[in-house]
């Protein structure tokens, strides 16, 4: 049976996004290519309304048009290049984890294993929850690859061992990252440090810190992003707004956030172009 032509459209471009020419972002183009269906894939769900207006606007050209995608429904198998751009691999859906905070159990399920597909930048909800055959065998997979390994998923600390920083030191990832998302976390936090500093440098290796939930303060998130930094990782702070993607940041944590999320170094004369910046955190 012959495969169908899928035209995928994007509210937004990212790095992941796929750029071939049945890739497009946003409205229809003049010049519009032959397709059986157009899918509009949504990763953010601040995105949604702008998802739908985009399926009526390439309803009137195609019959088809699905709107789908992690913000929406559950994740089916990998495919390489389709919805991510080349380079990008998943080789889990779900995790066996139940954390208030977060929403992948709830629409992927406990922990699958996928068929191991080539690519460089691992983006795996919990690699590391799959257990050490299949981990060793995406070590294998990366260790093929022209390009040196990214983990841009994210390891949680916790399952961090030494055998898989062992395996981590023969390939060299040029980057990769840890979450700290709650206080209970400092210790397995500085542990898993301790394993990987000699895999990444201080730059390569970042540290996902999910802060602004409730009970927390922007004083408690700091003194967490310092002890991150002392550890010797890079803190990239979130901010939490639960089911509510729609909430605003309050300006005195997008103030504090902003120059973080996007790896800038701290500039105490900026506060008021970073609160400015709140906006783009909606």
């Amino acid at each position: 049976m012959k495969e169908p032509r899928i035209i995928r459209v994007f509210p937004r471009r990212t790095k992941a996004t796929p750029a071939d020419g049945m890739a497009f972002i946003g409205d229809p183009p003049l010049r519009r290519p032959e397709a059986d269906e157009v899918h509009i894939s949504v990763t953010f769900t601040w995105d949604l309304d702008e998802a739908w207006r985009l399926e009526n606007a390439w309803r009137q050209y195609y019959p088809f048009v699905k709107v789908g995608g992690p913000a929406l429904s559950p994740a089916g198998d990998f495919e390489p290049g389709r919805y991510l751009a080349e380079g990008y691999v998943i080789t889990t859906r779900g995790c066996p984890n139940h954390c208030s905070f977060c929403f992948v159990p709830e629409r992927e399920g406990r922990l699958r294993r996928l068929p191991i597909r080539d690519g460089y930048d691992v983006l795996d909800n919990n690699l590391l929850a799959a257990g050490r055959g299949h981990i060793e065998q995406v070590l294998d997979m990366l260790a093929r690859q022209r390009q040196r390994a990214r983990f841009s998923g994210g390891l949680e600390a916790r399952r961090v061992e030494p055998w898989f920083a062992r395996g981590l030191q023969e390939i060299r990832p040029a980057a990769g990252f840890v979450a700290y998302d709650r206080p209970a976390d400092r210790k397995p936090l500085q542990q898993a440090a301790e394993l990987l500093r000699p895999c990444f440098t201080s730059r390569r290796l970042g540290c996902y810190l999910l802060c602004g939930y409730e009970g927390d303060t922007l004083e408690a998130a700091k003194e967490r992003c310092q002890f991150a930094a002392d550890l010797g990782l890079r803190p990239f702070p979130m901010y939490y707004r639960g089911r509510d993607w729609s909430a605003h940041v309050p300006p005195d944590w997008a103030a504090w956030i902003w120059p973080r999320a996007r790896g800038l170094p701290d500039r105490p004369d900026s506060h008021g172009k970073d609160a400015r910046q709140a906006e783009l955190f909606r």
